[in-house]
């Protein structure tokens, strides 16, 4: 089963950003279609969400980890308006932070959940 997660800081950037969960879900299954907007290298991805009520040209850049099919996890996002690209230096961290993430065992992922560090993200199953 294909788990969807973010990082707490993700999701306290998404809150504020009033981006709802349907939104990541929505860019998991682009991506599984083959819509990827930028493969970084390490598994990590950049993928273009659009703003509520708006399109993807305006909206958000997220950036996250994923091993495709199995786990995906949200780990930045920014406003395209607010600047281009991250810097090299924010990239290594994405990665390594993103490769932890996605090698956590079972029972650390179920850990990582209960203390807050990752959040579920909640999707609507279309099946």
């Amino acid at each position: 089963m294909t788990s969807i997660l973010k990082r707490r800081d993700f999701a306290r950037w998404q809150a504020g950003e009033h981006l709802p969960d349907a939104a990541l879900c929505k860019a998991v299954r682009e991506m599984e279609s083959g819509l990827i907007d930028a493969d970084l290298g390490g598994f990590l991805y950049k993928k273009r969400v659009a703003r509520p009520g708006g399109g993807k040209s305006g909206g958000y850049r997220t950036l996250l980890s994923a091993r495709m099919g199995d786990r995906y996890v949200f780990l930045h996002g920014f406003p395209k308006s607010d600047k281009v690209n991250i810097t090299q230096d924010e990239k290594k961290a994405l990665q390594f932070a993103g490769k932890v993430f996605l090698e956590l065992s079972g029972k650390a992922l179920s850990q990582a959940l209960k203390s807050g560090v990752l959040v579920e993200v909640h999707c609507e199953q279309d099946r």
